[in-house]
C-alpha cells in the first residue's frame, strides 16, 4: 500500500519544520540548550516566537519531532519487507533511513546534544517508544498477513522492536564514544549483531 504524498500546505509546514528544527540545532551546538531560547531561535530564521509555537510546543520538540515523520517510512518499510524474512532482519532495516539524503544523523555534535542534555534525551526516549508502539503493531499486522498471527498476550514483538531500538540507543552512544567514526549505520549493524550472537 503506497502512502499517500502530503500536500502542498503540509510540504511548506514540514519545509518551515525543517528549517526551525536546522537553525535550533546549530545553535544548541553552539550555546548549549539551557543557554539557547525560543527567541533566539525565531531570529536565527526571521520568525516571531508566537510563530515558532505555531510549529513546535516546546524546544525538546523542535529537536524530536521530526521523528514523527520517520514513523510512516519505518511502516512502509515494514509491510514492504519480504514476507519470509526474519522480524528480527526485518527491524534492522528500519533504521535504513538514517542513511537516506535529509534523513542522514545530522552529525556527531549534534548527537551528543540531544543524548548529553537531560531535557532533551527525555524527549528523544518518549518518540522513540511512540515508535515502538507503531512498529509493534506494524509487526502484528505483518505476523497476521503472513497467516501467523501473534497472540494477543504473545511479548514477541513488543520484545524484538524493544531490543532494536535499544540497539539503536546503544550504537548512537558507541558511535559518539568513538567520536563519530565512520557511517552510524555501522554502529547499528554491530548493536544488533551483538544481540545475536549473545542470545
Amino acid at each position: 500500500m503506497k502512502l499517500k504524498q502530503p500536500g502542498v500546505r503540509e510540504r511548506t509546514r514540514r519545509a518551515v519544520q525543517r528549517e526551525l528544527g536546522e537553525a535550533a540545532l546549530a545553535l544548541f551546538v553552539e550555546r548549549g540548550f539551557e543557554a539557547t531560547t525560543i527567541d533566539d531561535i525565531a531570529a536565527a530564521v526571521g520568525m516571531s516566537q508566537r510563530s515558532v509555537f505555531r510549529y513546535f510546543a516546546s524546544k525538546e520538540e523542535i529537536v524530536v519531532g521530526k521523528l514523527d515523520l520517520a514513523v510512516d517510512q519505518m511502516l512502509e518499510t515494514l509491510r514492504t519487507r519480504p514476507a519470509g524474512e526474519p522480524a528480527w532482519a526485518s527491524l534492522r532495516r528500519l533504521f535504513d533511513l538514517l542513511d537516506e539524503p535529509g534523513q542522514q544523523a545530522i552529525a556527531e555534535p549534534v548527537h551528543r546534544v540531544v543524548l548529553e542534555t537531560p531535557a532533551l534525551l527525555a524527549a528523544y526516549l518518549q518518540k522513540l517508544q511512540q515508535m515502538q508502539d507503531a512498529v509493534v503493531g506494524g509487526l502484528r499486522e505483518r505476523a497476521a498477513a503472513a497467516g501467523t498471527p501473534y497472540a494477543v498476550n504473545d511479548p514477541t514483538p513488543r520484545a524484538l522492536t524493544a531490543a532494536a531500538f535499544g540497539c539503536l540507543v546503544a550504537a548512537q552512544h558507541s558511535w559518539l564514544a568513538s567520536g563519530g567514526a565512520g557511517p552510524l549505520s555501522d554502529a547499528v549493524d554491530r548493536a544488533m549483531a551483538a544481540i545475536t550472537r549473545h542470545t
